[in-house]
């Protein structure tokens, strides 16, 4: 069988220490090392309830849509002997301003005026149909805000000879507070309105309506807390940025290397980013003996095609298992490759096959099955002419890469 030799050819060290180093890491109350201290904050105001209505609020509005005159209506003036009492077109559009007053989040008073262009069905004359209206509005103090509200009217029209009745409306809909300052507005209505003859008689005005409010005297939170950590303004010296105890703020970091001071070790020196030990706070170098295992490492073989590894790499693996033990804190992603002959998802499970093998035989060895991870690169990622036997042997080789 012809040998195939695979290399290691980086280490890639993130963070890794002897077991005595690990030990004097300060622990948190559960045991496990301390590497950051992220500002305890206080949860922020849920969705549901930003920007939602409170009391004393007052909104203007603009809406429009559409009214559905009934066919039956009484908007005509029967007195009139030279107007023939029609029908108005099935759908006209429906424009108008609003006010309301909310002495309460959950209640609120409004007053309507609108104006709805149409024509009589039969001849075609211009006319319009006006809405006065006023009315109580129940709703619930969210940000989205079901409602429902009943009140008075009047509903009157200019054609026909000209008329107004005295009506009842009803309906409900929902509000989307978009800000402390907007809100948007759906509403689904009925008017109810005198039938044609018939003294008694009621009859229906549907009305679909979409709204734009503008939101004003809306009563500010007694204390605020701004950046919602828990803090109240008044009593947090860095309102606009969330903080810890004792005054609101974060906790600072001297040497400006994004380890807080807390559980800095080295405070007042930054920490060397090297991929060794980070997450101490700490200057510092990569020891010798991990060193020895970053670039290219003879000794590791397979059978051709094959993912048994030959007895001959043991010595290579075996020193690569005592690296790894004697630094607990080093966790690797371990990738195959291959050269280009074959096919590429054959040689992606190929390379595969040989990464696992290699962790097996880590994990055999003492290390902690989740320190060690698996990837199968095929070809993809040569470095070496495929062209060339020398190229394709650099190209058939397993990585070792640290990870967090």
């Amino acid at each position: 069988m012809i040998s195939v030799r695979v290399s290691i050819l980086s280490v890639v060290v993130l963070s890794s220490r002897p077991a005595s180093a690990a030990a004097a890491e300060p622990a948190d109350a559960t045991g496990e090392a301390a590497t950051s201290a992220a500002p305890a904050r206080a949860p922020a105001e849920p969705w549901i309830k930003r920007h939602r209505p409170t009391r004393n609020q007052l909104e203007l509005g603009i809406y429009g849509g559409v009214l559905l005159p009934a066919r039956d209506h009484e908007l005509y003036d029967p007195a009139d002997a030279s107007v023939t009492w029609q029908p108005y077109r099935r759908v006209a559009p429906d424009v108008g301003l609003r006010v309301g007053f909310y002495p309460l989040s959950v209640l609120g008073l409004e007053i309507e005026g609108g104006v709805v262009p149409t024509r009589p069905a039969d001849d075609g004359a211009r006319a319009v149909l006006g809405t006065f209206r006023g009315h109580a509005l129940a709703q619930l103090p969210y940000r989205i805000t079901p409602f429902a509200l009943f009140g008075l009217a009047s509903l009157g029209t200019t054609g026909l000879g000209g008329d107004a009745d005295p009506a009842l409306h009803f309906g409900g809909g929902v509000k989307f507070y978009v800000t402390d300052l907007i809100a948007l507005r759906l509403d689904i209505r009925d008017t109810v309105a005198t039938r044609v003859g018939a003294a008694t008689g009621r009859t229906h005005h549907p009305e679909v309506l979409l709204g734009l409010s503008l939101v004003l005297g809306r009563k500010k939170p007694a204390d605020p807390d701004s950046d919602g950590d828990g803090f109240k303004d008044k009593q947090d010296a860095c309102p606009q940025v969330p903080g810890v105890a004792p005054d609101g703020c974060p906790p600072p970091d001297r040497d400006g290397d994004g380890i807080l001071d807390p559980v800095d070790r080295c405070p007042d020196d930054p920490e060397t980013k090297n991929n060794y030990q980070d997450e101490d706070g700490c200057p510092d170098e990569v020891p010798r003996e991990v060193k020895k295992f970053t670039g290219v490492i003879e000794g590791i073989y397979f059978d051709t095609d094959q993912d048994v590894i030959k007895p001959s790499s043991l010595p290579t693996l075996q020193n690569a298992a005592k690296v790894m033990q004697e630094f607990p804190d080093m966790k690797v992603e371990i990738s195959g490759h291959t050269d280009a002959d074959g096919d590429r998802g054959y040689n992606i499970d190929l390379s595969r096959r040989r990464a696992e093998a290699v962790r097996k035989f880590l994990i055999g060895a003492g290390v902690a099955e989740g320190r060690i991870t698996t990837r199968g690169a095929g070809a993809d990622e040569p470095i070496g002419d495929n062209g060339t036997a020398d190229g394709k042997a650099k190209n058939r080789r397993i990585e070792f890469a640290l990870i967090q």
